[in-house]
């Protein structure tokens, strides 16, 4: 029996090593997760002494096989120092990442980056920077899953197996996630291609990967132009107003001419001209004249565009 150790009311550092080892570390994905008060080590294994300068964490109790992490002083719990760079997430991942390596095997170069950032924000959080976020008394932090953690040891108290197996479920998607954006930054360094428009920059893709689009505009390009290769699915976005008069972004937007409000751009004109230039293609105008869509997996009967990217990029520049 496999056995993973770590302390009670877990947070997101212990969460993170105990997902680490089961999804990573080859034969532990079923280990049983125990708990134990923060600092102690599993009763059978009291009596034994751990410290930095052992280098394998697993054990031996009987004919089980147990590993500590974020508890009992051992190699996996950073307590001991006082390096804020350093936690049980980033002692795990670096245990499993030599582990995966010893076997042979090898993670794609884009899925060990979406983990190492997860568990670099995982190390922040732990050492309590994020009270140096910008605007970090802000509401919008309490809907990420901190937050989300926190509330539900108040709903679901004492529920230690609970809040292990959904943070796990949260860190799966998390690496998905992060795997989609690695990719996405990539097509913007390297395929996208850029366009000046009177309102700024845009750029556009002919990619997959719907992701680049919101990624884009936060990246400084006022009007972004996606089109699927798959499905000729175009989607044409352009940066939103801000909420009201009195909202004040988290950090100023990298494009200088953004104004306060965010752009004045309306895609009433291209929507007219697109439809002149491709009448038999589905055009659709979103009530806030900052979205035009051609072809929807929402919308099945539409119609999609036999316009090529370069094609709707020269409409755009001149709206």
């Amino acid at each position: 029996m496999k056995i993973i150790v770590t302390h009670t009311s877990p947070d997101w550092d212990a969460i993170t090593s105990v997902w680490l080892l089961k999804k990573y570390l080859a034969g532990w994905q079923d280990a049983t997760v125990r708990f134990v008060p923060a600092g102690e080590r599993l009763k059978e294994l009291a009596s034994r002494v751990q410290n930095t300068a052992l280098k394998n964490p697993i054990e031996m109790m009987g004919e089980d096989e147990v590993i500590h992490v974020d508890t009992g002083l051992g190699p996996l719990d950073h307590h001991q120092t006082s390096d804020d760079t350093v936690s049980a997430a980033s002692l795990t991942w670096d245990f499993v990442r030599k582990q995966i390596e010893k076997g042979g095997e090898q993670l794609t170069e884009e899925h060990t980056q979406a983990v190492s950032r997860i568990v670099n924000i995982v190390v922040e959080g732990d050492h309590f920077k994020e009270v140096f976020w910008p605007d970090a008394a802000s509401d919008r932090y309490e809907f990420g899953l901190w937050g989300v953690l926190e509330g539900m040891k108040f709903e679901k108290q004492n529920q230690d197996d609970y809040y292990v197996d959904f943070g796990i479920q949260c860190l799966n998607a998390l690496a998905a996630n992060f795997e989609n954006r690695i990719w996405a930054e990539k097509e913007i360094n390297e395929k996208g291609i850029k366009f000046a428009t009177r309102f700024g920059p845009g750029i556009g893709f002919e990619t997959l990967n719907d992701t680049v689009l919101k990624l884009s505009q936060k990246m400084g390009y006022v009007l972004v132009v996606r089109k699927d290769p798959r499905k000729n699915y175009v989607r044409i976005k352009a940066l939103p107003n801000r909420p009201s008069p009195n909202y004040q972004p988290l950090q100023p937007h990298p494009n200088p001419l953004v104004t306060g409000k965010g752009t004045s751009i309306d895609l009433t004109l291209a929507y007219e001209q697109l439809k002149k230039i491709d009448p038999e293609a589905t055009w659709f105008l979103h009530v806030s004249k900052k979205m035009l869509l051609n072809g929807s997996p929402k919308n099945p009967k539409m119609r999609p565009t036999k316009l090529s990217l370069g094609d709707i990029i020269k409409v755009l520049e001149k709206i």
